[in-house]
């Protein structure tokens, strides 16, 4: 309802709407006007009772609102005489209200300038990259697990935890290091985190100065890049090609001592960096007395022979930091990573990931633990490979065997997805469109690269399609599709 002119004092255009709480609407109304000017220090308010009647509302709505205005100062009583606005250093006259804020900071600005693609929401469906097989997740083992410990949680883990992660779980992440990936390890160089890119951004937070020169791989994972030019480094993109990392032409990034790689399986084009390069990374870092940040996302995925030993297990100078994730063996929403560090960096690294959120979430942690101490993880990863590469081999065997454009389909031997080369940009964007018209995800490589890349644009272009997702009858329908889309 609209309350009219003429009141004592500037009421008009006050609407309430009786259906929501009348008090703390009419309570916002006036603050509203006390800020802006309208109702000026020293203009006293009618009695309760003659408020009321002008606003045609209960006393008891009238009194609930001035309560509020006068609990955060608002108006103030004089005894006999009535309540009025309080002297605030305001608008001495009415004035319209501008938005306005600070000028950014540097750190601010930072983070504009990145334009993050944030990955797509919903149900997964056919061709979308990072994403595994959790429909074959064991929910009901999961849950069960999780009730047990949620019935009766033990008191020592309901206060606030070790930042660097429950020590139960830290225990088994070393030992399955250990013993699946052949680290060298102690549960006290282990950091839990909030997924991959946490761990990527303490990275960027804790060994990157404004600055500093940081090398990436080019086409590269485009959200490590943004976490280390929010730090304010400056990114220095380093050429891939079929043998991973080209490390010579790392060798003439001046002034550079910090380089992120993913050896295992390259993202986003799905070649392994060789022995040969790796060694000469480690050689790198040692004489540049630097870093390397080793993201081993799906190291777990090989489909011919053991999965490759981790770049860490090569390096005896303590150079390499290793990024580790649940996500890739169970579901992106667990949200749950961890970092291998060099004993040293360890505590520090704990200590920096205090300051953002003291410590994770405890449930998830206890959970993984059990579920690892039970032997489910292990059993599951055995699982989830032999889906994937069940998946793969039926994206294999229904791709076309010519598609005008695109080179052959590689051979796969590892991870989640797969790359095919495309002879120009034009048609790339041709047969994204196409196929996301037509219900499937095919995702452009030459949004992978950086924006100064040096590379001509054409020599860019590709698909990139993830073959975990789905299962072997949905990828067989979306390759149906495609084939209507782009015509074939």
């Amino acid at each position: 309802m609209t309350f009219p002119a003429p009141l004592p004092f500037d009421l008009a255009g006050i609407q309430l709407d009786p259906r929501r709480g009348l008090a703390r609407q009419l309570y916002q109304a006036l603050r509203e006007r006390i800020l802006d000017g309208r109702l000026r220090s020293g203009t006293r308010l009618p009695a309760g009772r003659e408020l009321a009647e002008l606003l045609g509302v209960s006393r008891n709505t009238v009194g609930r609102a001035v309560d509020q205005l006068y609990a955060e100062g608002y108006v103030q009583a004089r005894v006999g005489d009535g309540t009025y606005v309080a002297p605030l250093a305001l608008h001495n006259e009415p004035t319209p209200r501008v938005a306005s804020s600070p000028a950014p900071s540097a750190a601010l600005q930072r983070v504009q300038a990145q334009q993050l693609r944030v990955p797509p929401s919903g149900a997964p469906r056919a061709f979308r990259v990072g994403v595994p097989a959790f429909d074959l997740f064991p929910f009901e083992t999961w849950a069960r697990l999780q009730a047990r410990f949620w019935r009766k949680p033990s008191p020592a883990r309901l206060g606030y935890g070790d930042p660097a992660g429950d020590g139960q779980l830290r225990e088994l992440v070393a030992a399955y290091l250990r013993n699946s990936r052949g680290l060298h390890c102690d549960p006290a160089q282990i950091v839990i985190t909030c997924g991959a890119q946490q761990a990527i951004s303490l990275c960027a937070q804790l060994l990157v100065d404004p600055g500093d020169r940081v090398a990436i791989e080019n086409p590269g994972y485009r959200a490590a890049g943004h976490a280390f030019a929010a730090a304010g480094a400056e990114l220095c993109g380093v050429a891939v090609d079929s043998d991973g990392l080209d490390v010579a032409a790392l060798e003439q990034v001046q002034d550079c001592r910090l380089a992120y790689v993913t050896p295992s399986h390259q993202y986003p084009t799905g070649v392994t960096l060789s022995l040969a390069r790796r060694l000469a990374l480690l050689d790198w870092a040692e004489r540049q007395d630097g870093w390397i940040i080793e993201d081993d996302y799906d190291g777990e995925y090989r489909y011919s022979g053991t999965p490759l030993a981790p770049l860490a297990a090569l390096d005896r100078q303590g150079r390499v930091i290793y990024v580790g994730t649940f996500c890739k063996i169970a579901f992106p929403a667990l949200r749950l990573g961890y970092l291998l560090l060099p004993p040293a960096l360890a505590p520090l690294f704990a200590q920096r990931r205090a300051l953002d959120m003291r410590n994770s979430e405890i449930g998830t942690q206890v959970v993984m633990a059990e579920f690892i101490a039970g032997g489910h993880f292990q059993r599951h990863i055995r699982r989830m490979r032999v889906a994937a590469r069940s998946r793969r081999d039926a994206l294999l065997a229904a791709w076309p065997a010519h598609i005008p454009g695109c080179a052959p389909l590689p051979v796969v031997e590892a991870g989640l997805h797969l790359c095919v080369r495309v002879d120009t940009v034009q048609r790339e964007a041709e047969l994204v469109a196409a196929a996301l018209a037509a219900g499937v995800e095919v995702t452009a490589l030459s949004g992978y690269w950086l924006a100064d890349s040096r590379t001509p644009p054409d020599q860019r272009a590709g698909l990139v399609l993830g073959f975990a997702a789905v299962p072997e009858a949905q990828i067989d329908a979306a390759v149906q599709a495609l084939r209507k889309a782009w015509g074939l």
